[in-house]
């Protein structure tokens, strides 16, 4: 080492991605061995304790009948599709035995937001299964559950980080850094000052979870929080705000939200 060479304080941020990595690779994470058609041949135990109570309270079947299960019927049914394109997805480089990169996605039993990456299984005659290995990630980005005893319908734990992956590292990004959320297929768009990074989950699962003080859904595609607004445009019958992303972002407002948000912003 050089004695000499400048010594670098590492940034805020870096020393909190840091931090998360090091969290992540303390993890001990949930293992579910598939089949070639996507059914469950082997569970470790951090994936039977989340995954087996999904099973018996969305379809009845107790953990010791999980075994030859479509794993996709284990999750909530908003969620499958999404997990049936991961499953199937492809590398962008062709090679259909490379995986395709990590998915957040939020499991409503129990009210989890796991980290989920798929592993294609190779054998002498070829791809003869998948191994999904998933980070439950929800202590990491949810505020802790102040749910009221007694209550019959928990709520979801609410966001304040979002998990994201980029360069091939997850990154936590900060929920008062988003100035709007643009939903788009398979995939939702967070939009900071700055920058941009690519979600899977979706505006309904983010809705649910923001705080809605603050957070709106003024369109069907699109999710702004009211503090980076800072100009509310009207032409005809059609409103749009202006959101102070780098490029002031002009977002529409459907009719059915433009009362909600003209009374949220005190507009007449």
């Amino acid at each position: 080492m050089d004695r000499h060479a400048p010594f670098t304080v590492p940034t805020p941020e870096a020393r909190r991605q840091e931090t998360f990595q090091h969290k992540l690779e303390q993890f001990n994470p949930g293992i579910v061995w598939l089949d070639a058609l996507g059914h469950v041949t082997a569970f470790n135990d951090v994936a039977l304790q989340i995954l087996g109570p999904a099973g018996e309270q969305s379809l009845g079947v107790s953990q010791d009948k999980l075994i030859g299960i479509d794993v996709v019927q284990l999750h909530p049914e908003k969620s499958r599709e999404k997990l049936r394109f991961l499953l199937h997805a492809e590398d962008a480089s062709g090679c259909p035995v490379k995986s395709p990169p990590p998915l957040a996605m939020m499991i409503n039993i129990p009210d989890r937001i796991l980290l989920i990456k798929v592993s294609k299984m190779t054998a002498s005659g070829g791809i003869c299964g998948t191994c999904m290995i998933f980070y439950d990630v929800t202590d990491l980005t949810t505020e802790p559950d102040d749910q009221r005893a007694g209550s019959p319908v928990p709520s979801p734990r609410r966001l304040f980080k979002i998990p994201v992956y980029r360069k091939n590292r997850v990154i936590l990004v900060d929920l008062k850094d988003i100035v709007r959320f643009q939903g788009d297929g398979h995939y939702t768009t967070i939009v900071t000052k700055d920058e941009r990074y690519l979600s899977n989950l979706s505006l309904t699962d983010l809705e649910l979870r923001l705080d809605d003080s603050i957070y709106l859904r003024v369109h069907r595609s699109h999710i702004v929080s009211l503090a980076h607004a800072i100009e509310v445009v009207k032409s005809e019958e059609h409103f749009h705000l202006v959101m102070d992303d780098v490029e002031n972002t002009l977002v529409p407002v459907s009719r059915s939200k433009a009362g909600v948000l003209k009374e949220r912003l005190g507009v007449v």
